[in-house]
């Protein structure tokens, strides 16, 4: 079993190497972790895990840039279907499309669009930075996790949120000045806006349930 974890000089890839490593350990599963930017490694992967930091578009160039990988990635949601997660701004690039720093077309595979974050109260701060527990509607990533305002905490930094088209693909929130996208899901493809790799007990808990994850 492998698990690639996509190279396109945007996101944390070693923290979410060490991450995606530790959960597999505690699973007692083994997986084979691989960093790459080779889109055949990618198409051939179980598990495919899409990071990202930064501005949308950049995100989306850098993703361009890499000869072939995109088709990859559309390769392994739509034909192949393996279970899929975007982090951040990889979450992000799921969307139809971005508009920080202009209209920039996404991957269009959860329908919806990235705008700012605004809170209902201005004296909330953006971007949102910090720890925040999450609402969430039963999936099998939230397995085992706490949700609600007793919940486990997961960290978040960002300008941005995902706007899905429908609500249902959004199956958990956080709080800051009103409701915003934490987790969206359809079918195989998944992806948090917090960063799970920095998010303790719950990012563990919550990758260890995407690498069983058999949607």
């Amino acid at each position: 079993m492998t698990i690639a974890i996509i190279d396109y000089g945007a996101g944390n890839l070693h923290s979410v190497g060490k991450a995606l490593e530790l959960a597999s350990a505690r699973a007692g599963r083994g997986e084979k972790v691989v960093v790459t930017a080779d889109p055949d490694i990618v198409a051939s992967a179980d598990h495919v895990v899409l990071p990202g930091d930064g501005a949308f578009a950049d995100c989306r160039s850098q993703l361009d840039a890499v000869d072939g990988m995109i088709e990859a990635v559309i390769d392994t949601i739509d034909r192949r279907g393996r279970p899929f997660l975007g982090i951040c701004v990889g979450m992000q690039l799921l969307a139809t499309r971005g508009v920080e720093y202009g209209v920039s077309p996404g991957l269009d595979r959860i329908k919806g669009e990235v705008r700012p974050v605004v809170p209902s109260d201005p004296a909330l701060k953006v971007p949102h930075m910090g720890w925040n527990t999450l609402h969430a509607a039963p999936h099998p990533l939230l397995d085992g996790i706490p949700t609600g305002d007793a919940g486990w905490h997961a960290y978040f930094l960002h300008g941005y949120q995902f706007y899905a088209d429908d609500p249902a693909d959004v199956i958990a929130t956080a709080d800051y000045g009103g409701p915003v996208t934490a987790i969206v899901a359809t079918g195989t493809i998944a992806g948090t806006q917090f960063h799970p790799e920095k998010s303790q007990r719950l990012g563990l808990a919550l990758l260890g349930n995407f690498l069983n994850w058999k949607p």
